[in-house]
């Protein structure tokens, strides 16, 4: 025990040592990029990672006068490993800025780190609401459960759906999309009639998917992360729930875009909320996809990618408001309140929250062009994360 507490002392004040450093005197700046890119959610690493370099290659690596270096790292997804290569960044690496954080679990155990270290971290991927109030630091471009949750409740009410299951995985941001959504519902005249939470590593979905038939609702909603929908939606195929009558509605992680070509056409009318989809009829995603594909050619850019994408403008466009100063405080001062026109739309950083500011589209699956889309077909402007909108 004694030896493990001089081995974290000398860690902490390894941090601490670091939140002095002057990067900004330095001529290069290096990013820490911390994503799963193995195991169960390498396909969500494998996005972001992807449009972080994209983005540089198209916007080069000079900023405010100094060179841009991303490191990326592979965590597995597993909260010890992200905590243990933060440190490892912050204290070798002597990185500027941490960004990445593929699940909820990652970024609570860099934010810390992040705080003690006075370092901004921006949050690419992490979806629960209280990822922005686990330190002062984090900034997030990627999107909150109850976004999602809230419209897609909302389009399911004024569209025929009476009795509803929720089934959700089960840590924070699952908690969040079950809480939003029930109350949103229930508000608008609808009942839950049983509520389900799976797991987090759970791969054998039948008993849930039987308990949510037996429950006889007219709609069951989903939330299962990026990565793991297309396991969950064939098992719903396979026990015939989509012939049932009950309606599939859920977030977008559901019907991924970077999964949703292999599941087949039993998938189109399946309707979900979503901050983003390939077939977003912009210009600029236009473009966004096009030159996405150019250089991954075994991938389609995901609601997932985008933060990858957004957080590299965020830190651009941040540095040239600071000059190229690096520390925590003047970053996150830059990054409050910036707008910009993303592939996803118009998006902004909401000075309170440190949180994303962004449309929420409602979008159908549709076979086009021989391959199936999430096709957007309506859109709550503007959306901030429901929890903190009235705080």
């Amino acid at each position: 025990m004694f030896r493990n507490w001089i081995k974290t002392g000398l860690l902490m004040v390894a941090v601490t040592s670091f939140s002095a450093f002057d990067a900004s005197a330095e001529s290069t700046i290096k990013v820490g990029l911390i994503m799963p890119m193995t195991g169960q959610y390498a396909s969500v690493g494998k996005q972001v990672v992807a449009a972080a370099r994209l983005y540089i290659a198209q916007h080069g690596t000079k900023v405010a006068g100094k060179n841009i270096e991303l490191i990326a790292k592979d965590d597995g997804g597993l909260p010890d490993a992200t905590k243990r290569i933060a440190k490892e960044l912050l204290v070798n690496e002597k990185v500027s800025i941490l960004a990445g954080m593929g699940l909820t679990p990652l970024a609570f155990a860099v934010a810390p780190l992040a705080t003690e270290a006075k370092v901004s971290l921006i949050d690419m991927v992490a979806a629960a609401g209280s990822v922005t109030e686990k330190s002062p630091y984090i900034v997030r471009v990627s999107f909150t459960l109850p976004q999602h949750s809230v419209a897609i409740a909302d389009w399911a009410a004024k569209n025929g759906s009476k009795r509803a299951v929720t089934l959700v995985s089960d840590y924070a941001p699952g908690v969040d999309a079950e809480t939003f959504f029930k109350a949103r519902f229930i508000a608008a005249g609808g009942e839950i009639v049983d509520s389900l939470r799976v797991p987090l590593t759970a791969l054998d979905f039948a008993p849930f998917l039987q308990r949510a038939r037996d429950a006889a609702p007219d709609t069951i909603f989903v939330f299962i992360p990026s990565g793991r929908g297309g396991s969950f939606v064939r098992q719903f195929l396979e026990r015939g729930l989509d012939k049932s009558g009950i309606r599939l509605v859920g977030t977008a992680d559901l019907t991924d875009d970077d999964e949703l070509n292999g599941m087949g056409d039993e998938m189109i009318g399946t309707v979900t909320a979503g901050n983003y989809s390939t077939a977003h009829p912009s210009a600029a995603n236009k473009a966004y996809v096009k030159a996405f594909k150019e250089k991954n050619s075994d991938l389609r850019p995901n609601f997932i990618s985008l933060g990858g994408y957004d957080g590299m403008h965020l830190i651009y466009e941040a540095l040239k408001k600071t000059g190229g100063k690096t520390d925590g405080d003047s970053l996150v001062a830059a990054m409050k309140g910036m707008a910009w026109e993303s592939p996803r739309g118009p998006i902004a950083i909401d000075p309170e929250t440190r949180d994303i500011v962004q449309n929420i589209y409602i979008r159908r699956v549709e076979k086009v062009n021989g391959q199936l889309y999430n096709v957007e077909f309506a859109t709550f402007e503007a959306v901030k994360d429901p929890g903190k909108a009235k705080k």
